[in-house]
């Protein structure tokens, strides 16, 4: 269990700002902060870190202390166990895939944690290549793999993501579902975009203004209702065609194009363009519209 009560003042492109926030994240949980730029989000994941100092406040993990002003505790940024992801690689150009890799595995930690997060992460035949040479996701899964290859019991990522387009984008969620459940992390990631927080979190926290306003699972969070069924997809409207009864709906699921049936009332709140979450019940596809916060 994650415990943060923390304060910190920060000065944001709107002005000063006070950052306050107080939230539990389970352990194991695959957690999303969302909301504008400038909402305190990135300074809550460099304040885990230990990369910030809160001006005051308790951060917990697990039941250890990891800060508290009051009594001056301040655990060092190396003994805090995490592993942090940024939007822009930080690979060392220097060195090789593979060389990234044994540079930030952890003291004691064996040769095996390195291949088989070459496998894992499909960099096998990328080991003897240098980050100049790479494509952006494919640093992307280097950085990734660097920051597990640490071993730490929580992993940061700040919009890992945001800058690959929407193909890559897609698969690199895939590795980041992968890793979360194959090594058993508390996950904490920054995003901007509904579908990728739909398809990859537990919980999400909606952060305005230094403050959490809105907080719950992604489903009953961007939809405003609690949703059940087996199989769930995100997905673009591309194009509505009304039929004499029914309309039929074109989204973009990944890289397919679906075709689902609605009514013609459930046609006209849509338009091409909007993010829906398709929920297959029963055999009956229900198509919801994902709202940004």
């Amino acid at each position: 269990m994650i415990q943060i009560d923390l304060k910190k003042s920060l000065q944001g492109a709107n002005g000063a700002m006070q950052l306050d926030l107080n939230l539990e994240i389970a352990e194991g949980q695959f957690v999303t902060l969302y909301g504008p730029s400038g909402a305190g989000k990135t300074s809550t994941l460099r304040m885990i870190a230990g990369l910030m100092q809160p001006d005051s406040g308790k951060l917990s993990v697990g039941g250890a202390v990891w800060f508290d002003a009051e009594s001056g505790t301040n655990r060092s940024v190396q003994k805090r166990g995490v592993g942090y992801v940024f939007q822009d690689y930080a690979l060392f150009p220097h060195m090789t895939v593979l060389e990234n890799l044994n540079f930030a595995k952890a003291k004691g930690a064996s040769q095996t944690l390195v291949n088989q997060l070459l496998e894992l992460m499909e960099l096998g035949d990328l080991q003897h290549r240098k980050p100049e040479t790479l494509s952006g996701g494919q640093k992307q899964r280097v950085a990734l793999a660097r920051a597990v290859v640490q071993k730490p019991e929580i992993l940061l990522l700040d919009e890992p993501l945001s800058a690959l387009d929407a193909g890559i984008r897609h698969k690199l969620q895939g590795y980041l579902k992968r890793i979360h459940e194959e090594f058993k992390l508390t996950t904490i990631l920054i995003s901007h975009d509904v579908g990728e927080i739909v398809k990859l979190s537990d919980y999400v926290y909606h952060l305005e203004a230094g403050k959490v306003i809105a907080h719950g699972k992604p489903e009953t969070l961007f939809t405003g209702q609690s949703i059940s069924g087996k199989f769930k997809f995100t997905g673009e409207v591309l194009k509505l065609e009304q039929e004499e009864i029914l309309s039929v709906l074109s989204i973009l699921i990944h890289t397919q194009v679906v075709k689902v049936v609605v009514s013609h009332e459930e046609a006209e709140k849509l338009q091409p363009g909007d993010q829906v979450l398709v929920v297959s019940k029963a055999f009956n596809p229900l198509v919801y519209k994902l709202e940004n916060g």
